[in-house]
């Protein structure tokens, strides 16, 4: 049997708050050595074993991944997943405990990591090769295919601190799934790129693991990526790992943790929703179901009908009342604006106003999915306003039913046919 391409045991990692992570020359240690010094006379004050100041990104981490097996890691931002695979790639070193690695190891964890500003395209898919450990005939085997994947022909021998963002993601991703490494690790790096260079980057990772052999770790914040790509996860939370298993059974705990579930019907309060938009009217509660308006999920190709409070605090004109339908941590699919084309914009006086907002056709496929929205003002040679916009606000659970032309992350967005209902008369403040 062989062993574990990754062995990961008790891991931590602990960083003083206010303090970075120190890589120095010897010219930095004597430069510091005074306020070091001082450092260490005021700790000496402390009680003994005092661990005021710090904080554990990461503790008590436990897992192994097998040769050839593709591993997704999950979790909110601040969860201990960057750092995780800063230890795994060697950039940092753990505070306790061991990661073992067997194998070459490439690492995707920042937008151009491990490139040279000054040179080439070219240049740098060699510099990369040789600190991959490659000889110079193994990498120019694979050079070709390098530039094929990333599409930048034109510009190989430009130096890299003039392409952009997606530009600098597409050669160093195409470097490091063709170097070749036994394992790959790959950080959210792939949301820069634009949606088919997307798609093509899974297709790649997928033909190294399944093709190759090839150990890939993979963080991402859209969770359709990580269930297409990884039979296995690990949820991160707190800087520990809260769940091992199954993908889709991981996101599906994930995802009721972190999106409010609600069965149809029911409201949901969004007062106090991370929100953007400048506040002149908000959101305040959110309510959907579907085309038998019962208490069971909405069914796909059928009606929904979401209903909406806001609260306006001062008189406003809106001109766009969205309801957005995307997946989880995804990309949107479905738009209803029922007042983006209408000639006639909603005027709100101070006070609560219900409406509703009713879909015509839920072109989705079943699963889940979330619902967001959104108010604003603009067009007419208006300067576009936001007046509040809440994301993912409700997780919604789409049945079977009708016959649906629209698969789980088709591009691009459907705006769909949709019609509003302003059904209160405003509560009004007391004079």
């Amino acid at each position: 049997m062989s062993a574990p391409a990754i062995t990961v045991e008790d891991l931590g990692k602990r960083y003083q708050l206010g303090e970075r992570e120190q890589y120095m020359a010897l010219r930095d240690l004597l430069a510091s050595a005074p306020s070091r010094l001082l450092g260490r006379m005021k700790r000496s004050e402390d009680e003994p074993g005092d661990v005021r100041g710090h904080t554990w990104a990461l503790r008590d981490i436990n897992f192994e991944v097998e040769p050839g097996e593709v591993l997704g890691i999950i979790g909110s931002n601040g969860a201990g997943k960057s750092t995780l695979l800063k230890i795994l790639s060697q950039i940092t070193h753990p505070t306790e405990g061991r990661a073992v690695m067997r194998g070459r190891v490439g690492s995707l964890l920042e937008v151009g990591s491990g490139f040279h500003p000054e040179l080439t395209g070219a240049e740098n898919i060699r510099l990369n090769g040789a600190i991959l450990g490659m000889s110079r005939s193994e990498v120019q085997a694979r050079f070709d295919d390098i530039v094929a994947f990333s599409g930048l022909e034109r510009f190989l021998d430009t130096p890299v601190k003039r392409y952009s963002t997606g530009m600098y993601m597409r050669l160093a991703f195409a470097v490091a799934a063709h170097l070749e490494p036994e394992i790959l690790i790959i950080d959210e790096v792939l949301a820069v790129g634009d949606v088919e260079f997307q798609e093509k980057c899974i297709g790649r990772m997928s033909e190294l693991s399944a093709g190759h052999g090839r150990t890939v770790l993979f963080v991402s914040h859209n969770l359709e990526a990580v269930k297409q790509l990884c039979p296995r996860s690990i949820w991160l939370e707190g800087g520990r790992v809260r769940d091992d298993g199954p993908t889709d059974d991981i996101v599906h705990r994930y995802l009721q943790q972190n999106v409010a579930m609600t069965n149809a019907g029911a409201w949901t309060d969004v007062r106090n929703a991370n929100r953007m938009g400048t506040g002149e009217v908000q959101f305040e509660g959110v309510c959907f179901c579907g085309s038998d308006n019962a208490e069971g999920a909405p069914r796909s190709g059928g009606r929904l009908t979401v209903d909406l409070v806001v609260n306006a605090h001062r008189p406003v004109r809106i001109s766009s009342l969205a309801v957005k339908v995307s997946i989880p941590r995804g990309p949107l699919l479905i738009e209803a604006d029922p007042l983006i084309n209408s000639d006639l914009p909603l005027e709100l006086d101070v006070g609560q106003h219900r409406m509703q907002v009713e879909i015509e056709s839920l072109d989705l496929t079943p699963g889940s999915y979330t619902i967001g929205v959104s108010m604003g003002r603009g067009g007419s040679g208006r300067a576009w306003s936001v007046f509040d916009a809440v994301d993912d606000v409700v997780r919604l659970e789409v049945d079977g039913g009708f016959h649906s032309q629209t698969r789980r992350g088709d591009r691009p967005v459907v705006p769909s046919r949709s019609t509003l209902n302003h059904l209160s008369v405003p509560v009004r403040r007391a004079q």
